[in-house]
């Protein structure tokens, strides 16, 4: 039996949120209005296959996996990284003066303006779904939030970390992390995120804050050929 956290996006799809998954029995992806994370049971060409046949046009495919991966002809890589995954709970801090909100889907288009400014990571109209998230106003403009995403297993996955350029070194995203933690973690389940290794200021960041790398994970992006 392999860890969940060693296969994260098969590991959710294929438990607490297999309800999202579109595909079958070897391959599977979230929605892409939640976002583009796909997996397969295997790296056999039958994967590979399966998985083709859930994307169609210039859709990609976001993969979290162990080992490197090798594409076959008739898709491309867009993208091929690595990772840091990360476990443990941030400690929380406070703002004196600032309040913490609960974001939804009225606040949808500020989030998705946030992410296209600060870039943690795919977001999508409907990623806020995935679970809470949680946002800092400044005059009325959204300017930092963090969220829930991935569920493999009895682990939570934070996500979408970002702040506003213009409001950054205040503490927003320490609190920010801590809050969704503590949420995560009275439900008893374990938070955990993802960060690319070459975002070496973030992964201090977490570290501060009382997580531990776990393993390196490989990142890639793929599309189908035209």
């Amino acid at each position: 039996m392999t860890h969940p956290l060693d296969q994260p996006i098969w590991s959710a799809l294929t438990t607490r949120q297999q309800a999202l998954a579109e595909g079958g029995a070897v391959a599977r992806r979230f929605p892409l209005a939640i976002g583009p994370f796909a997996d397969m049971v295997d790296m056999s060409p039958e994967s590979f296959a399966a998985l083709g046949a859930l994307m169609s046009g210039t859709e990609i495919a976001v993969l979290f996996t162990s080992d490197a991966v090798t594409v076959p002809d008739d898709f491309k890589t867009l993208l091929a990284e690595t990772g840091e995954q990360m476990v443990g709970t941030p400690a929380q801090s406070s703002l004196p003066g600032m309040d913490i909100v609960t974001l939804g889907a009225a606040d949808v288009p500020e989030m998705i303006a946030l992410v296209e400014l600060t870039k943690p990571g795919p977001f999508s109209t409907r990623t806020h779904e995935l679970g809470t998230f949680l946002g800092i106003r400044v005059d009325g403009q959204l300017v930092a939030m963090t969220g829930e995403r991935m569920k493999p297993g009895n682990y939570t996955e934070m996500t979408a970390v970002c702040v506003h350029p213009s409001h950054r070194g205040r503490g927003y995203a320490q609190a920010l992390l801590g809050a969704v933690a503590r949420g995560i973690v009275d439900r008893g389940e374990i938070p955990f995120l993802h960060v690319f290794t070459s975002n070496t200021s973030a992964i201090a960041l977490y570290q501060r804050q009382g997580m531990q790398i776990r393993r390196r994970l490989h990142v890639t992006v793929l599309q189908k050929k035209a």
